[in-house]
């Protein structure tokens, strides 16, 4: 995890809290993407980009992410938003949902902005924090899922996470925060926790890009890659996109990610589309047809090649 580490320093995060919500049964609120202007307010310099991330400090929260499934988020886990999207938060998702920035109460004696609501029930404390970085366009962001979700309760950094968030909540609470700066080193630790923990869920040949990030030509490519999974790419196109010949663009991403850019492309389709064979009841030749393939036929053979059976037999095998 070394090159991960290397990426994520050299993105030179800054942050810290900058909201403590009180909720109450039942609530919903809408969350908006934060904005540099927004956390300029509490640093002495506005980034470029923003990632915003919830500590839940007390209780348990539905979230959604647009069209994603709810997620229930309980105490002691952290969801980070590495694109900053816009998302509905509450005991109850059904409810109409409040805009949160309407219900923002001004800091009072040095602490931060709060937001108190609800309908007087089960009691929820979430804080929001934020990160900064001038690096918009790493291509680390585009790899990241839209959450990331962090227990702190465990792990091996578990102990020394949770109590200085706790103690970070207390101070918050309290309006006693003497010390931006250790904020910010932990809302930064735990953006690196975070990413670190979400890369060991990935399969071994998946966690090449790690390296393939740390290079300039060969992390832009994987960012498109990535983001544009179903554009039928070719090489010529990926190599023009470099700015490199096609020889030489071949040469650099095979050192680099030690396959060709074709077999990756290859892999990352399939394996997409094998993730979706499991989860949605979509028909192989729609998968087929979204993940870049013009027939079936084409697709089951290379999935066959990849994954060693064909996509039916790969959906009837147990989870």
């Amino acid at each position: 995890m070394n090159a991960l580490l290397d990426i994520l320093r050299a993105m030179h995060l800054t942050g810290g809290v900058f909201l403590d919500c009180e909720f109450t049964s039942p609530w919903c609120v809408t969350a908006s993407a934060v904005g540099p202007d927004e956390v300029g307010l509490v640093m002495s310099r506005a980034p470029a980009y923003v990632i915003a991330y919830h500590y839940i400090a007390e209780g348990s929260v539905w979230l959604k992410i647009e069209d994603s499934a709810p997620e229930q988020i309980g105490a002691g886990e952290i969801v980070v938003f590495p694109c900053n999207d816009r998302h509905i938060l509450g005991s109850d998702l059904t409810l109409p949902a409040v805009t949160a920035k309407e219900l923002v109460l001004p800091p009072q004696e040095g602490g931060v902005a709060r937001i108190v609501h609800g309908g007087g029930g089960e009691v929820t404390r979430v804080m929001c924090g934020f990160l900064g970085t001038d690096s918009p366009n790493d291509p680390l962001i585009a790899f990241l899922p839209k959450l990331l979700r962090l227990d702190v309760r465990r792990g091996a950094a578990a102990a020394w996470i949770q109590s200085s968030f706790r103690f970070a909540a207390e101070e918050t609470a309290s309006g006693r925060i003497g010390s931006p700066s250790v904020l910010a080193r932990l809302a930064e630790c735990l953006f690196m926790e975070a990413v670190r923990s979400y890369a060991a869920t990935l399969d071994e040949p998946e966690r090449g890009w790690i390296t393939g990030l740390g290079d300039p030509v060969v992390g832009r490519t994987l960012a498109l890659l990535h983001v544009r999974r179903d554009h039928p790419w070719t090489v010529d196109e990926l190599a023009s996109a470099a700015g490199l010949s096609r020889s030489a663009f071949c040469e650099r991403f095979t050192r680099v990610m030690d396959e060709p850019p074709i077999r990756y492309i290859t892999r990352l389709r399939i394996r997409h589309a094998a993730q979706r064979l499991k989860t949605t009841h979509e028909t192989v030749s729609r998968i087929a047809y979204e993940a870049g393939y013009e027939s079936e036929a084409a697709f089951t053979r290379a999935f066959k090649r990849v994954l060693g059976v064909p996509p039916a037999a790969w959906r009837a095998m147990p989870a």
